[in-house]
């Protein structure tokens, strides 16, 4: 019960909550959500399961079905100084600030974004980042998936 408890709270303050796995980075993009319509983000924070140990610069984006790709933080290097497990990063949707190492408040401020992906793009090679969102709609019909 008092799961139901927690969940019910945290969508009452934060909206619905997905979440997705990098699986196992490597050089390269991957689709972490799919969003259809318009919804705001009302937060979007990765916790390491897998140590981060080798150098890698890291960041998030956003993929958009119209329109050009967006970062949606600086670029940060999570592994020449190792991410432990539960290392925790935030963005704050200000494509020119780094993700955010360790805990950070949750601020009024939400990241608005259209229909497409928010992709995760790596340079290194090892560890794992489970990454959890939240989200309300802006649109009817708008909705956030694991991609």
């Amino acid at each position: 019960m008092a799961n139901q408890g927690s969940k019910g709270l945290r969508a009452s303050v934060l909206g619905t909550a997905v979440s997705k796995s990098t699986g196992t980075l490597a050089a390269t993009t991957i689709p972490l959500f799919t969003i259809t319509g318009i919804v705001a983000v009302t937060s979007l924070v990765g916790v390491v399961t897998t140590a981060v140990t080798v150098a890698n610069s890291y960041k998030l984006q956003n993929n958009p079905t119209v329109g050009a790709t967006k970062d949606l933080c600086a670029a940060l290097d999570i592994g020449t100084t190792d991410s432990p497990v539960g290392e925790i990063f935030t963005v704050t949707g200000t494509a020119a600030t780094a993700l955010i190492l360790g805990s950070s408040p949750i601020t009024a401020e939400k990241i608005v974004l259209p229909a497409g992906q928010i992709e995760s793009v790596s340079a290194g090679t090892d560890g794992v980042i489970l990454w959890y969102l939240t989200w309300v709609p802006l649109t009817d019909g708008a909705a956030v998936t694991a991609a």
